[in-house]
């Protein structure tokens, strides 16, 4: 599965999951009601979805002028850490104001969901190129004759 296809399902999946996940440490970190946390948890999504698919488009142009083609761990670990931090500087202002906490808490708070979603962003990275396959941004490319090429 290639194109636009790829992201509304990779980004579907990826946010319904997150969506469940985050509410309720939302909730638990911030003392809010479960409810309050959902609402901006839903948001969140909302902001991760325009986020993820700006990031994911810079990340595969730049993945796709690299000499080394595939993604290793070093590249995984680049795409959550570059993500990850993005997304950080656009939820701390929101946290503080929708929680009415300090922006102190509300960096603590998104310091903790980063840290959870570091992970889950490999894990689940790596399950969707598994079930899905590599986009084509990471597959080896082809020379004439159907062998690989030495760039």
């Amino acid at each position: 599965m290639q194109g636009l296809r790829r992201k509304v399902v990779y980004v579907t999946l990826y946010e319904l999951i997150a969506i469940a996940i985050s509410s309720t440490g939302l909730a638990a970190g911030s003392g809010a009601s479960l409810e309050r946390a959902s609402v901006i948890a839903v948001v969140t999504s909302l902001i991760a979805v325009v986020w993820n698919l700006v990031y994911n488009t810079l990340f595969e142009r730049w993945e796709a002028r690299q000499s080394v083609r595939g993604r290793g761990l070093a590249r995984r670990v680049a795409h959550a850490v570059g993500f990850e931090l993005g997304f950080l500087v656009l939820l701390v202002p929101l946290f503080a104001w929708w929680f009415g906490i300090s922006l102190q808490h509300a960096l603590v708070l998104e310091v903790g969901l980063a840290l959870f979603f570091l992970l889950y962003t490999f894990v689940f990275n790596w399950a969707f190129d598994k079930v899905f396959g590599l986009p084509a941004s990471a597959l080896p490319l082809q020379v004439a004759g159907g062998g690989a090429s030495s760039r």
